[in-house]
Formats: structure tokens, C-alpha cells, sequence
């Protein structure tokens, strides 16, 4: 009896100096990408170039075999867009090009099907356009949560799949150009550097770096595939699972989506710091990072011996998502499950702001309109033009508080995740 509880002390003790060199590891790895000396690691940058370097070995340090089209690295070259609504062309030897490099490794373990572990590392560089940073003082915008959180739980995942759960392959993609619309994911996709028709599923990380108080954790793509739901609910026992059945979303799972592979993205919400210089990395939950990494290593341990899995297509909500050319300059709570549309951050100088709105108000009408949910609000945000002038009413602290608010233009990319 004696020996069997010093064995199990002896186990726990082990998993928790585990636990504490992933956290450890996990946090160095986004040191390293969000440090100023790679100055945003914007697609065709040489900080993008010095993060691929480093996450090509750390590949080569975990015993990964090179998947790329020159060792770890697939180039792709493509000319920037002029028009915003224009797709971009990947071509070469012209000027003007930009080229970037997705990194991939690979854990071959002689099996029939392969699971794709994705996340991109690029980012905005100095700003530009996707940036929502106001001042006219250019800064570096590291993308600690956007999004090299994502890429440093993928590289736990790495290590925690080396020579474990082997009735698959796996493949470990970071991706660049996702800033500039998906180019990354949407190149392999069309080049793929395996048979993409033996890829069980993709996983995606993006902006897994600041799992809140409340533990909600956001799962898109949950119904690409029948067995999705049913393994997500059964290794639950830390989050509340925000899901969203759509394998269509602002990231680059949907260019797997497209190719008819399941998909699973995982997201921890947006925040003031988005797309802005104040996502740094001594904001980040490390440990709620690998508390995400060992939960998606529980959902691929249980799917390990089910095969290829089954493909389902999904309602996609972009397409019913009504259009609008104005905002009121507020960052919506997506994991927000209750009644109207939280405020999860406010942009200086935007109409909220000079209306008196605060982080954490609700929206619960926005002109002649109720506003019950994202959908709504966006619905009703829809019908007005620059230059209007309307009535928003907020639940804040349990009252109703009533504003005039003026409108703007706002100038969103397809595959953002808007700023309304």
C-alpha cells in the first residue's frame, strides 16, 4: 500500500515538473517571436525570415523531417493587392513581388492518414493597413497573441506527439502571409507537399494567448466533421467551450475547409491590444496556453484510432452576414454568450469613445433596432451611412445608459475578424 502511494506522489510530481517545462518553453518560444528585434515579422520581412529560422529549428531540434519545397521552407511569391477586393496572384520574377515562407515538419509514422497541426507566425510589421493602432507615431507591432501564441502551442504539440499516438502522421505547418488574406494556407492548399487526400484533419491555433478568468475557450469548426462535438464535450473538464459549427472563419483553417478537410480552430478572444503594438508578451497566460495544448493533445489522443474522418459541410455565416460601410470604433466580445453584444475594447478617437462607451457595456440597441447578438448588432449596423447620427442604449452595471452617437466609415479586409 505504501509503495503504491509513493508511486502514484512520485507521478504527480513528475507531471507537474512536465507541466512547468512546457509552460517554460512555451513562453521563451513567444519571447522570442514577439521580441522588437523581429520587428512584427511581416510577410517578406527579414524579422519574418529570422522567426522562420528559428521555429525551422526548433523542428530540427524535436527530430521533425524537413516537409517544405527547399528543407522546412515553401516560398511562395505573390504582388501585393492595389484593389482591397481583388484576390491576390502568386507569381514570380516580376517587381514588386513579396515573398514569404511557410515552415513544415514532419512526423512520419508509416500511417495511411495524416492530421495537420497548423498557425501562422507572420504579423503587421510596423502597422499598415490591418493595423487598428491610431497614433502617427509608427511602432512595432509584435503580435504576441496574434499570433505567436499560436505558433508556440503548436510547437508543444510537436513535442508531445514525438512517438506518441502513432496511428497517424503528422504534419506541423507555421504560415505566413495570413495578415494579408490566408496566402499561406491557400498556397499549400493549391501545392500541397503531401497527398492532402490522406489528411484525416487540420487543427488551427490562432490567438491562444489569453485564455481568461472565465476559461472560455472558442472552438470554430465544430461541425465539419460528425465526431467533432461528441470528442470536444467528452475531454472537457476546464472550459466553457464556446462553439461555432462554421469551418468558414478569419483564419487559415478555412483554406482547409475549402479543400474538404475537417477543421478545428482554436481561440481565445479578442482584446484592446489587437492589432495594435500592445500585444507583447508579458500579457500572455502561459499557463492557460498549455492548459489549451494538453486539451487538444486529449482530443488527437482519442481520435488517434478512428480512421480518416468523415467531412460535413457547414452553414457559411459569412455569406449571410449583412454588409456595412460604417463602425462605431468598439472591439465586440466574440465569446460573450449572453444577450445583446459586449464591448470588449474601445479604439481612440472613435465614435464610442466620444459617446462615453466603456469596455464591458452591452449593446442592447443600437438606432430603432434591438440588438439580441452579434448577428443583430451587425444587422442593424447595416442600414446606416457615414455621417448618421443615432441612439445606442448599453446595459452597464445592471442600467440601462442612453447616447447619441455619430457613425464612420470603417475599411475592413474580407478574412478580418472586423472591428465594428
Amino acid at each position: 500500500m505504501k509503495n503504491s502511494v509513493f508511486a502514484i506522489f512520485l507521478l504527480l510530481i513528475i507531471s507537474c515538473q512536465q507541466k512547468t517545462e512546457d509552460v517554460s518553453k512555451i513562453k521563451e518560444d513567444v519571447s522570442f517571436l514577439a521580441d522588437d528585434k523581429l520587428e512584427g515579422r511581416q510577410t517578406g520581412t527579414e524579422g519574418e525570415k529570422k522567426a522562420a529560422e528559428f521555429i525551422a529549428n526548433r523542428f530540427k531540434k524535436m527530430g521533425l523531417t524537413a516537409k517544405g519545397t527547399n528543407g522546412y521552407y515553401q516560398e511562395f511569391s505573390f504582388l501585393p493587392k492595389t484593389d482591397p477586393h481583388s484576390e491576390v496572384k502568386f507569381t514570380k520574377n516580376q517587381d514588386g513581388t513579396i515573398t514569404g515562407r511557410n515552415v513544415i515538419g514532419y512526423i512520419d509514422n508509416k500511417a495511411a492518414n495524416t492530421i495537420i497541426i497548423g498557425a501562422h507566425f507572420d504579423h503587421l510589421g510596423y502597422g499598415g493597413e490591418g493595423s487598428l493602432y491610431r497614433d502617427s507615431i509608427k511602432a512595432i507591432h509584435n503580435g504576441a497573441d496574434d499570433n505567436a501564441s499560436g505558433t508556440a502551442v503548436m510547437l508543444d504539440l510537436a513535442s508531445k506527439l514525438k512517438d506518441k499516438n502513432t496511428s497517424n502522421n503528422y504534419l506541423f505547418m507555421a504560415f505566413s502571409g495570413e495578415e494579408m488574406g490566408l496566402l499561406g494556407s491557400n498556397y499549400f492548399v493549391k501545392n500541397p507537399t503531401i497527398d492532402t487526400k490522406a489528411v484525416s484533419y487540420m487543427i488551427n491555433m490562432d490567438m491562444v494567448g489569453r485564455l481568461k478568468q472565465d476559461t472560455t475557450l472558442a472552438v470554430y469548426g465544430t461541425g465539419t466533421s460528425p465526431i467533432f462535438k461528441q470528442v470536444l464535450k467528452s475531454h472537457n473538464n476546464k472550459f466553457k467551450l464556446i462553439e461555432n459549427e462554421s469551418g468558414v472563419g478569419p483564419s487559415d483553417h478555412t483554406s482547409f475547409y475549402l479543400a474538404d478537410i475537417p477543421v478545428l480552430h482554436f481561440f481565445t478572444g479578442q482584446h484592446e491590444d489587437y492589432h495594435k503594438p500592445g500585444d507583447d508578451s508579458e500579457k500572455l497566460n502561459y499557463t492557460g496556453m498549455e492548459t489549451i495544448s494538453e486539451y487538444i493533445f486529449d482530443v488527437i489522443s482519442d481520435l488517434d484510432d478512428n480512421g480518416k474522418l468523415a467531412f460535413r459541410k457547414t452553414k457559411n455565416e459569412s455569406e449571410s452576414t449583412p454588409r456595412f460601410k460604417v463602425g462605431l470604433g468598439v472591439i465586440p466580445d466574440y465569446l460573450f454568450d449572453g444577450k445583446g453584444m459586449r464591448i470588449d475594447g474601445i479604439s481612440e478617437g472613435r465614435p464610442a469613445e466620444k459617446a462615453g462607451l466603456k469596455k464591458g457595456d452591452i449593446v442592447i440597441q443600437l438606432g430603432d433596432s434591438l440588438v439580441t447578438n452579434m448577428m443583430s448588432y451587425m444587422r442593424a449596423l447595416s442600414i446606416f451611412d457615414k455621417g448618421d447620427k443615432t441612439k445606442v442604449v448599453v446595459k452597464r452595471d445592471q442600467q440601462e445608459v442612453t447616447s447619441s452617437i455619430p457613425v464612420s466609415y470603417t475599411h475592413l479586409r474580407a478574412h478580418e475578424t472586423p472591428e465594428h
